[in-house]
């Protein structure tokens, strides 16, 4: 596990394996390989060693023709060995003769085995100094074990512990026991003291090795006191024990989970074969002189914690990248994701681009991520940048442009009222209940002031007020232009001698007409409001780099049921003033309501397609467009041929006219 974190802390994703071709090499691959594949790690090439392998000196190359073309993949940059030190010395052998025939160095980063350790021979010449020269390894996390200093140094071999201990101190201290036998020291006088040995030769620490069967004795001890125990009654014969015969495979059940505390009161944990004790990152360097150094760049926790100081890491001197890339394919960069190749390792994948709606921050990613909605992808497709909140505002030119308009349209309305109210008792204003007309032009009026709650920030209660006052305000327009019209018809119709219909040319049937219609505008109003009111949304999806602050409609049955309702008015208003346009009259003013209906419908008929293709602020500018069309052609179509004869025609402006051409 922690040569897994290792990896994918360097991001190296394509490595070679060597290892033992034993049952320790196949343990290791059994267990190494799942968790590979877990964190998406693949192998370069996997080469297995034995010492059968290995020829005469004559045949390095030759021997090793398949792992020396493995080591020279550029792509493979990172070597996992696992393998007996022994096994890792012919190794170094062979590569280094390799190296001196082809001229051509080995530039790889390598992972030792854990509990490794530099070697060298009585010469003190290091094997593999330079082909390993910054190479990692793990190391069982040591404790320091009281007094063991000073056992090592006040140490003494005697006769018994020679037998075991001969070869090394010879080695050692670079002298000779003459007699073996006789146990007689030659040159090695005994007193050689342990503290005056150089590092190459021996470490006064207790190393991770050392600690390592420190920590394996007192488990086997313990085991075996433990199967002791167990068999203590069945041992007894006559008042003796019997010696305790145990086979090494009836203790590995034991030893793969036990508990215990070692000689130095430290604690000890196995569990599923797993020493729990946590591992020390090392890294390894060498010096010209043949010594090398032992770093600790890192610690791994029982718990799998993983830390390292990566830049106390010292590098091979072959590298030319610090740190090596090992990968199969080129990094993909940011903006990219990865696209796994059929038939191919995980490790060897293609790069593509973002959607547009997703980036990537980082190199390698295994997928796109979407910005959040309110944000939207860079053009590079690397970052996600706030959405820019807007509406249709005062200060924007739309804006201006649609406030001077309906403010002049306004200012229109005005003054055709103020000619109206001055001309208040003419024929011409008299002529068609001139109370209703009135009514029509403030609804008029209001219906041009109402376009202005479309501008501005869309608030709780602008969503309301601008749905409710729009619906009822045309309403009562398009309903006093139907009353109008049927007043028009009936002025007609009760000219005819004992008509009926003059009981109807009272001003109660039109202020009924334009009444009752308004009044159900008002109830669908309220229906709305009770059902499901408007209220503001930001749209974050029509524009990519946009917030949208609008109104949404609430019930849209209720929008289109407000909408269907003034289109109706507007339908039967048309309908009786075609059919009233032919009617003898000076001025018959039901050519002019059928004027101001059809360009009032068509408006309206215009404005649904474009209302429903329309996004962000052009929906709330094609709605203004579509109040500000229709209501001028209500006041042009009406009362401009009014204005005309008041301001411009006063000669028309007379009853005994408007009754001679009636007659």
């Amino acid at each position: 596990m922690g040569i897994v974190q290792l990896l994918v802390h360097f991001r190296w994703t394509w490595i070679g394996l060597i290892v033992s071709d034993d049952d320790r090499g196949e343990s290791f691959l059994q267990n190494f390989i799942p968790l590979l594949t877990q964190y998406s790690l693949c192998v370069g090439f996997l080469h297995k060693d034995t010492l059968i392998n290995y020829g005469s000196d004559d045949k390095f190359i030759e021997n090793i023709p398949t792992l020396i073309e493995a080591l020279l993949l550029p792509e493979v940059n990172v070597i996992i060995l696992n393998e007996c030190s022994q096994l890792i010395i012919f190794l170094a052998l062979q590569l280094n003769a390799f190296e001196s025939v082809a001229k051509f160095y080995i530039e790889k980063v390598w992972i030792m085995p854990p509990q490794w350790y530099f070697s060298a021979p009585q010469s003190g010449i290091l094997i593999g100094a330079e082909l390993f020269q910054g190479a990692l390894s793990f190391s069982i996390s040591t404790r320091a074990v009281p007094r063991f200093w000073d056992f090592l140094e006040t140490f003494k071999p005697d006769a018994s512990l020679m037998r075991f201990l001969c070869l090394f101190w010879q080695y050692a201290f670079q002298c000779h026991i003459s007699d073996e036998n006789d146990r007689q020291f030659g040159n090695c006088t005994g007193n050689e003291k342990l503290v005056s040995l150089p590092l190459i030769r021996f470490e006064m620490d207790m190393t991770g090795q050392s600690y390592a069967i420190y920590n394996a004795v007192y488990a086997m001890a313990h085991v075996l006191h433990g199967v002791y125990l167990s068999r203590q009654r069945i041992m007894l014969n006559r008042g003796g024990f019997k010696q305790l015969d145990v086979q090494p495979w009836q203790l590995q059940s034991s030893l793969k989970n036990i508990h215990f505390n070692n000689g130095a009161l430290h604690e000890i944990l196995f569990e599923n074969g797993e020493l729990s004790i946590g591992y020390d990152i090392v890294n390894w360097v060498t010096f010209p002189n043949q010594s090398f150094l032992e770093v600790q760049i890192g610690k791994i926790s029982p718990s799998y914690e993983f830390f390292i100081r990566q830049s106390t890491i010292v590098w091979n001197n072959r590298l030319q990248q610090i740190p090596p890339i090992s990968k199969c394919v080129q990094t993909c960069h940011l903006g990219h994701s990865q696209v796994i190749q059929e038939g191919k390792p995980a490790c060897c994948y293609d790069c593509a681009p973002c959607p547009n709606n997703m980036i990537s921050n980082r190199t390698d990613a295994a997928h796109c991520i979407k910005c959040p909605e309110d944000q939207y992808p860079n053009k590079n497709h690397d970052q996600c940048i706030p959405k820019i909140i807007t509406f249709l505002s005062y200060q924007e030119p739309l804006g201006i442009f649609i406030l001077s308009l309906a403010l002049s349209f306004a200012m229109i309305t005005c003054w055709v009222m103020h000619i109206f109210v001055k001309n208040w008792n003419t024929p011409i204003i008299k002529a068609n209940n001139r109370h209703l007309t009135f009514i029509l032009l403030i609804s008029i009026l209001l219906c041009y002031l109402s376009s202005l709650l479309f501008i501005g920030k869309p608030g709780k209660e602008t969503c309301l007020v601008r749905r409710m006052a729009f619906g009822i305000v045309f309403s009562v327009s398009i309903s006093c232009v139907l009353a109008r019209t049927v007043i028009v018809i009936l002025a007609f119709k009760a000219t005819k001698p004992n008509s009926r219909l003059r009981t109807f040319l009272g001003k109660g049937v039109a202020n009924s007409i334009a009444l009752s219609c308004s009044l159900i505008q008002v109830g669908i109003g309220i229906v709305w409001v009770s059902i499901s009111p408007p209220f503001p949304v930001a749209d974050m999806h029509s524009q990519a780099k946009q917030i949208i602050l609008d109104c949404n409609e609430g019930s849209i049955a209720m929008f289109y049921s407000a909408l269907g309702y003034m289109g109706f008015l507007a339908i039967i208003s048309f309908t009786v003033a075609f059919l009233a346009r032919k009617l003898p009259d000076n001025f018959n003013e039901a050519k002019f309501i059928t004027f101001s209906m059809l360009v009032f419908c068509s408006v309206w008929l215009a404005f649904l397609p474009a209302y429903l293709g329309a996004k962000g602020k052009q929906i709330v500018a094609v709605e203004i467009f579509a109040v500000l069309a229709s209501n001028t052609g209500l006041l042009t179509c009406i009362f401009s041929p009014k204005c005309y004869i008041i301001v411009l025609r006063t000669d028309l402006n007379s009853r005994k006219l408007m009754i001679e051409k009636r007659s």
